[in-house]
């Protein structure tokens, strides 16, 4: 399995194998790997493109438009495994215009909980994390916002939020006692919901 820094910066190469590929982010490339083990989704082959845009939304576009146009003779049936993912519905008009389908929904925590779940809650003060954003947790947060230079900053990039919810995908201590140790060196409470694969593995099995 390619480890997590090679896909935030790299992102994951399709195998060449199946006749679906699905056009992922690299943050859900083990997610959707453990899928593909469990369920024997021999069909579905992945590529994944770095996680890193994540932070850059004006990239996610042409990255996948990219991908789509590199790929597409290659497989009988593409899907992109984004949500909307801050791109203000230009994913959605961009796949609509290529012929190919998308994970509905704003972004993937609302998919990881479930998207009708997520958006009853209505939670505006709450800051997310996912297995893997733990884990790059420096990655993607701390060193980008400059709080590893700058840790006075916390309070004007924090300070209207009130907890860090850890939305897990496994159940791992080690990965808890990190999440938690995350919401303190923000300065936000700290919870923990269990969400497994959410949605995910129901569009997925629909691929």
């Amino acid at each position: 399995m390619t480890d997590d820094a090679a896909l935030t910066s790299d992102g994951l190469s399709p195998s060449g194998t199946g006749r679906v590929l699905l056009i992922a982010c690299g943050a859900l490339a083990r997610e959707i790997l453990d899928l593909k083990r469990l369920n024997g989704w021999d069909h579905l082959d992945l590529q994944c493109l770095p996680a890193i845009l994540h932070n850059h939304p004006d990239r996610i576009v042409p990255a996948v438009r990219q991908a789509v146009a590199k790929y597409r003779a290659d497989y009988a049936q593409i899907f992109v495994v984004y949500a909307d993912c801050g791109t203000g519905g230009l994913l959605q008009a961009a796949c609509a215009e290529m012929g190919v389908e998308m994970v509905p929904g704003p972004h993937c925590y609302a998919f990881f909980e479930g998207t009708d779940a997520f958006a009853a809650r209505g939670e505006v003060t709450a800051f997310y994390l996912t297995d893997f954003l733990v884990r790059q947790f420096d990655a993607f947060v701390w060193e980008p916002l400059g709080l590893d230079r700058h840790p006075d900053l916390r309070e004007m990039y924090f300070g209207n939020y009130e907890k860090l919810v850890y939305q897990a995908q496994t159940d791992d201590p080690a990965l808890t006692a990190k999440a938690e140790a995350c919401a303190d060196r923000l300065g936000l409470t700290f919870e923990r919901r269990f969400t497994g694969y959410g949605d995910l593995t129901k569009v997925l099995a629909g691929v």
